[in-house]
């Protein structure tokens, strides 16, 4: 018999949200249902409300989620009910060509639960990256469960699932930034700061956080930038090239998804170094740069998918640095809410009042 829980579900373009029944199915082979304990409010949800992922709508919206395993379908195995887990959506298929290479966090054949959960007139809802996690209990593919110690607060863990892995594995998977790098991160929201944490954890020498709000930059220095720009009073790029001896930082990660700080990103960076699109743009969106500049200038031009992230290697590490109070996860959470709260939080997060609303259930 199917689950019937309560969910949030955005019926249209630009509707607010409401709070719905769902029906969801026993897990079939492959699949899991998780408890969900707590879900972050991710820009990533507003995209999908706002039409900016797809049309396939109503979405059921919430990803970056913790919780416990309620039930395993046929076939499962490493996974069992009780098991705490964040969800990914990212479960790696293991055949493909990167997984073969030995490079599955370019897995190019992820995968998600193939029963639909719907809503109880039979309307079939699309789960947000797969995930659909504002909801008491979701339904996902076995791969996208990643075990990791449950003394872990689920409203911490449950950021790993996608902010903030996305910003520090920016910096530390993609970026690849070390020991003695400089760095300058633009845009410090929650995935800004994440990259900033990571670039921290690295080691890096010296941490530009760039943004258009004060209050913004100075949680960033809370999470580990050295020096603070704000873009509204000076041009960053100079900015940056100032702080960094007139050459550019080794490393620039942008963290907002536009073309306008995309090429301030290119232009900030050092010869040869290295620029991170981690920031989600929009499908109208486009840049134009002289393909002499991206010659001459060398280095790398990067996209960053989910912190190009590993989640069996790295979210038990990253849970594991956070118990060790080596990783202050628990900064990033602003506040805790209940279901019935997310259209209220996504207005808070476009207006930049907070790094995290977490849905707790």
């Amino acid at each position: 018999m199917p689950y019937e829980v309560q969910g949030v579900v955005a019926q249209g373009k630009g509707q607010e949200v409401s709070l719905e029944t769902v029906l969801v199915p026993d897990p079939g082979p492959g699949e899991a249902v998780v408890n969900v304990q707590a879900c972050g409010v991710c820009h990533t949800d507003l995209h999908y409300r706002e039409g900016g992922i797809s049309d396939d709508y109503p979405f059921l919206l919430g990803h970056e989620a913790a919780g416990t395993v309620e039930a395993v379908g046929e076939g499962v195995t490493g996974l069992e009910p009780g098991d705490f887990v964040i969800l990914n959506w990212r479960a790696v298929c293991g055949q493909c060509r990167a997984c073969l290479r030995g490079r599955p966090w370019y897995c190019f054949a992820t995968h998600n639960a193939k029963q639909k959960m719907t809503l109880k007139d039979g309307t079939e809802l699309s789960p947000a990256l797969g995930i659909g996690a504002f909801l008491e209990k979701t339904l996902v593919a076995a791969g996208q469960c990643t075990k990791v110690s449950d003394d872990a607060p689920a409203q911490v863990a449950g950021l790993l699932g996608c902010g903030v892995m996305a910003g520090i594995g920016a910096a530390v998977n993609t970026g690849q930034v070390t020991r003695g790098d400089s760095v300058a991160v633009i845009g410090c929201g929650g995935v800004g700061d994440a990259a900033i944490l990571g670039s921290s954890l690295a080691g890096a020498a010296k941490i530009i956080a760039v943004d258009v709000d004060d209050r913004k930059l100075e949680w960033a220095r809370g999470f580990g930038a050295t020096h603070t720009v704000n873009s509204r009073s000076a041009d960053p790029v100079e900015a940056i090239r100032d702080l960094t001896g007139g050459n550019g930082a080794d490393v620039v990660i942008e963290a907002v998804g536009r073309p306008e700080t995309y090429e301030q990103a290119f232009y900030a960076r050092d010869l040869a170094g290295t620029v991170v699109l981690v920031g989600v743009p929009t499908p109208d969106m486009r840049i134009d740069l002289p393909l002499l500049d991206v010659f001459g200038r060398g280095g790398a031009l990067k996209s960053s998918w989910y912190g190009d992230c590993l989640p069996s290697r790295d979210f038990p590490m990253l849970i594991d640095l956070f118990l060790q109070n080596r990783l202050p996860l628990d900064k990033f959470v602003s506040e805790t809410i209940g279901l019935d709260q997310v259209e209220e939080a996504f207005g808070k997060m476009h207006r930049g009042e907070v790094l995290r609303s977490v849905v707790v259930l």
